[in-house]
C-alpha cells in the first residue's frame, strides 16, 4: 500500500488548510457490503476461522471491540467476524490519506493522530455509539506488534471503558502475525489464520469493577506471544524468505553487543560484526551455526534488547542524533517532503529540526508511552513518527539505524520520567 506524497517547501506546508474535525459518519451499508465481499477471498484463502465467547451477552446491542493488530489483514479479519453488525473504525490520519481517506469516511472510518491526546476521538467514539448506534472498533495498540506480542498499551483505557459504558468485546488473532509480519517487508506466507472473540465485560461488569480492573481485564486479552504459539502449536512457515527484514526487530548482537550490523536474509541472520549466524526454523526460533544460542525465542532477545536501552538510559549514554528525510502531514489530502533535517531524542525526548532553521519541534519525554516507529512505511522505509494533532513528521533515518532501538528508549524513559498513579489520579487521560 502507498501513499499520496507531494513534494513542497515548509513555508507551503505551513500554508496549507489544515485537518477540520467532523463528526464520524455512519457506515454505508453499500460500502460494507462491498468491503466484506472485497474480504472474502482473502479470508477463504487463509481458511480463516473464530470462536465466540459470552457474544451471547452482546446482542445486536452497540458494543466498544479491542482488536490485536498484527497485519494489513486486521481489517478483513473484522468484516469477517462482524458483517453485517455495523461499525465505526478508529484510522490513523496517514491511512486515511487521499482518494481512499474520502471512501474510508463513509466506511465509518474517523481519523485521529497515533499516540497523540485527543479529546475530541473519545466524544467521536461516544458518538458513534449512541447518535450513529454502531459498534466502534479500535486497535487499541495503534501500531503493528513488532516481535508477535502486544505493542504497549496506554493506561486509561479502563477509564474510557467506564465512561462509555457499553459492552466491551475483544479479537485476538493467531496466524495473521505470521502470515503477513511486518519485519518481512509484505510477503506473504502460506498460514492458516484463526481468532478468539470474547465479550471481556457487560455494563453491568463494567459497573462492578474499578478502573484499574477493566485496565488488567484488557492487559490479559492482549497477553498473547505469536512466536511462542508458533512454536508449541508447531505451525510451520516453510517460506525461504522466512528471516528476510528480522534485523528490523533484533538490530543488537547478543555475542558481540554491535548494533545495526545484524542481516535476516532467507533463512537466516548474520551479525556483520562478528560474523556470528543464527537459523530460523519453520517454527519460528532460532538457532546458532556455531557456539552458544543466546535467544532462541524471538521475545526474549527483543526482551534483552530493551534491557540494554534501560540501562543506557540511567546511565545516560543513550543518544539518537541522525541526520534524516522529513515528511509532513496537516491534513488528509497528501504527506508533504519538505526535505533533510536532524532528530536529536535524548533523555529529555525528541528535537527535530530543518528547513533552514525554520523547523523546531519538540516532544518531551512524558508526551507518549509509546512512539510511532514503522518498517517499510508506505513502502518507503524504516520510520520515527512524531508530532501532535496540528503537525506530524515522519522522520525517515538516511543512516542504517534502528526505529525499534527509538521506540524501546520512548516506552522505558517515559516509564522512567512518569508520574506515579497517585500524582495522576482522576486527571489521567486515554491516549488514542
Amino acid at each position: 500500500m502507498k501513499i499520496k506524497m507531494r513534494e513542497m517547501t515548509y513555508d507551503q506546508v505551513l500554508d496549507l488548510p489544515r485537518l477540520k474535525h467532523r463528526r464520524p459518519r455512519k457506515p454505508s451499508r453499500l460500502l460494507a457490503a462491498v468491503a466484506w465481499l472485497l474480504s472474502r477471498p482473502t479470508l477463504k484463502r487463509i481458511g480463516f476461522t473464530y470462536t465466540a465467547e459470552r457474544m451471547e451477552l452482546v446482542g445486536k446491542q452497540p458494543c466498544l471491540i479491542l482488536m490485536n493488530h498484527s497485519s494489513f489483514t486486521d481489517m478483513k479479519l473484522a468484516y469477517g467476524i462482524f458483517y453485517p453488525r455495523r461499525m465505526g473504525i478508529v484510522t490513523s490520519v496517514d491511512a486515511m490519506t487521499g482518494m481512499l481517506g474520502r471512501l474510508m469516511r463513509w466506511l465509518g472510518c474517523t481519523p485521529t493522530h497515533k499516540y497523540v491526546s485527543d479529546i475530541s476521538l473519545i466524544s467521536d467514539i461516544k458518538y458513534m455509539l449512541k447518535k450513529n448506534r454502531t459498534s466502534v472498533l479500535m486497535y487499541p495498540e495503534a501500531g503493528y506488534s513488532f516481535d508477535g506480542r502486544a505493542t504497549t498499551l496506554p493506561r486509561g483505557l479502563g477509564i474510557l471503558i467506564k465512561r462509555l459504558g457499553v459492552p466491551v468485546v475483544t479479537v485476538i488473532t493467531e496466524g495473521a502475525f505470521h502470515r503477513d509480519p511486518l519485519y518481512n517487508m509484505l510477503q506473504i506466507r502460506d498460514v492458516k489464520v484463526t481468532a478468539r472473540v470474547r465479550c471481556i465485560a457487560t455494563p453491568e461488569e463494567i459497573g462492578e469493577k474499578s478502573v484499574a480492573e477493566l485496565d488488567a481485564l484488557v492487559d490479559e486479552a492482549f497477553s498473547f506471544d505469536n512466536f511462542a504459539w508458533q512454536r508449541d502449536n508447531r505451525i510451520s512457515v516453510s517460506e525461504p524468505f522466512r528471516a528476510d527484514g528480522l534485523q528490523r526487530i533484533l538490530y543488537k548482537c547478543p555475542h558481540c553487543n554491535a548494533e545495526n550490523q545484524m542481516e535476516g536474509k532467507g533463512t537466516r541472520l548474520t551479525c556483520h560484526a562478528c560474523t556470528k549466524s543464527w537459523e530460523m526454523d519453520e517454527y519460528g526460533q532460532l538457532g546458532a551455526l556455531d557456539g552458544e544460542t543466546e535467544y532462541p525465542h524471538i521475545p526474549d532477545w527483543y526482551a534483552w534488547q530493551r534491557e540494554c536501552v534501560r540501562r543506557e538510559l540511567e546511565e545516560g549514554t543513550y543518544l539518537l542524533d541522525e541526520e534524516v528525510d522529513i515528511v509532513m502531514q496537516v491534513n488528509l489530502d497528501s504527506v508533504c517532503r519538505i526535505g533533510t533535517g536532524r532528530l536529536l531524542h535524548t533523555l529529555d525526548g525528541f528535537r527535530l529540526t530543518g528547513a533552514e532553521g525554520k523547523l523546531d519541534y519538540r516532544q518531551s519525554a512524558l508526551f507518549s508511552h509509546t512512539l510511532y516507529s514503522d518498517y517499510y512505511w508506505y513502502e518507503l522505509g524504516d520510520v520515527i513518527g512524531i508530532g501532535d494533532n496540528e503537525f506530524s513528521y515522519f522522520c525517515f533515518p538516511k543512516r542504517n539505524v534502528s526505529v525499534t532501538k527509538a521506540r524501546l528508549a520512548t516506552e522505558e524513559l517515559y516509564k522512567m520520567k512518569k508520574p506515579s498513579r497517585r500524582d495522576v489520579g482522576a486527571s489521567e487521560k486515554p491516549q488514542a
